[in-house]
């Protein structure tokens, strides 16, 4: 049976001939001609009974690709074209250096890189990953000194780019900072170590991160986003793969409630904090001040101390996963001025007691306590300015009246029993 001719890669190259092709089929065993169109083709090769190389001779128009062998002449309708195609051109490597055992992927840029057919490192060809008109990734063959790097393309050959082998130590990582970072991802994280330059990846588990600086013993990337765990940092260097380093994703924490939920203007008091994920905590506000102190009693519950501070304001937490934001539950903190009393009308009473005290003064409306010489009275709060208490019975003399509110103890104004 004649051979078969299936396909043709690539289908069009330079009519001045010269461009690298590869012929599948079937039936090559033996075969000893190429033609396209009447003319053959140089270099020819036989790889295997189904795949033949070589190299288009000059040309213009579409032309037949033809195999023949002792059984005869192929018959089926395979073309290549001429056409003008631009050689390619090589402006860039990336990296210009890496380990003499290959493995590392190079980029490689320029222009008319379409259709690359081989990437040679000297006499090596390297193996193409990926490839646009712009661009082409390969993985480096394993060599040594200095070689040239050339694309060839149905346009032809590229000019060349040196690549340096070298003897590169593998990268070692000693510590991270932060060592910890929010799920959502995008603080910067610096990485310490040796035989860092020339970093081409820096992996949080399997996720990249993206390179701010480099060098031999620092690198700073923005750490990408991950789920609430613990994933491993390496770094690949063309020295090869570093250690591991364990980073931690923090989900931000979550404040639900605070108590108590009032105190005094001047700050001061123990304030309980009570959530989620409060464990890593770095910093307690109460609005916009930073609480003047804290104690993490538990993943759930932390104490702080409150700064001064006025009005109604949300408690936050900061750990390394964030800041708490308003979400469920009752983050919300409302600070008091002292309680102060202006005047008791009247300010004398039967020692039997039951005599309704008005209070005028200012800062009232969480009045707790009312006491008359420290005896407790029953009260009404009727605003912030005003309280009408019931005067508890005590012996004939002058006490001292005294309001309470979660901002403190007010003033005290006498208050004089008459003798019965």
């Amino acid at each position: 049976m004649a051979p078969v001719v299936t396909s043709v890669s690539p289908t069009q190259g330079n009519p001045a001939g010269g461009t690298p092709v590869t012929i599948n089929g079937s039936g090559f065993t033996g075969a000893t001609v190429v033609r396209f169109g009447a003319n053959l083709a140089t270099n020819v090769v036989v790889m295997s009974n189904t795949q033949i190389t070589a190299r288009t001779p000059p040309g213009s128009g579409t032309a037949k690709v033809t195999v023949t062998g002792p059984t005869g002449t192929s018959t089926q309708n395979v073309f290549f074209t001429y056409t003008t195609v631009a050689a390619p051109v090589l402006t860039a490597l990336s990296p210009t250096s890496g380990p003499t055992g290959g493995g590392n992927t190079v980029t490689i840029t320029g222009s008319n890189l379409t259709g690359a057919t081989q990437v040679l490192f000297g006499a090596a060809p390297a193996t193409i990953l990926t490839n646009t008109a712009t661009q082409i990734t390969v993985s480096a063959p394993a060599g040594t000194g200095t070689v040239n790097v050339a694309v060839t393309t149905p346009g032809g050959t590229s000019n060349s780019l040196p690549y340096t082998y070298t003897t590169v130590s593998a990268p070692t990582l000693t510590s991270l900072s932060p060592a910890s970072g929010p799920t959502s991802g995008g603080n910067t994280v610096t990485l310490t170590g040796t035989n860092l330059t020339g970093a081409v990846q820096v992996l949080f588990g399997a996720t990249p991160a993206t390179i701010l600086t480099n060098t031999a013993t620092q690198i700073t990337v923005t750490a990408p986003a991950g789920p609430a765990s613990v994933v491993n940092v390496t770094v690949t260097t063309p020295g090869g793969i570093s250690n591991p380093l364990s980073y931690i994703y923090v989900a931000a924490p979550v404040v639900t409630g605070v108590s108590p939920q009032f105190g005094p203007d001047t700050g001061g008091n123990s304030v309980t904090v009570t959530g989620s994920g409060l464990a890593l905590a770095s910093a307690v506000h109460f609005g916009p001040s930073l609480a003047t102190g804290f104690t993490v009693i538990s993943d759930n519950q932390l104490t702080a101390t409150a700064p001064p501070g006025t009005g109604t304001v949300v408690v936050t937490v900061t750990t390394p996963g964030g800041t708490s934001t308003l979400g469920p539950g009752n983050p919300y903190y409302t600070y008091l001025g002292a309680p102060v009393i202006n005047s008791l009308i009247p300010d004398e009473g039967s020692s039997f007691g039951g005599d309704s005290v008005t209070i005028n003064g200012s800062n009232l409306t969480y009045t707790d306590s009312v006491t008359f010489g420290g005896v407790p009275a029953s009260f009404s709060v009727l605003s912030d300015s005003l309280a009408v208490a019931t005067a508890p019975a005590h012996a004939a003399g002058t006490v001292n009246v005294q309001l309470h509110t979660p901002a403190g103890n007010s003033n005290t104004l006498p208050f004089t029993y008459d003798p019965v």
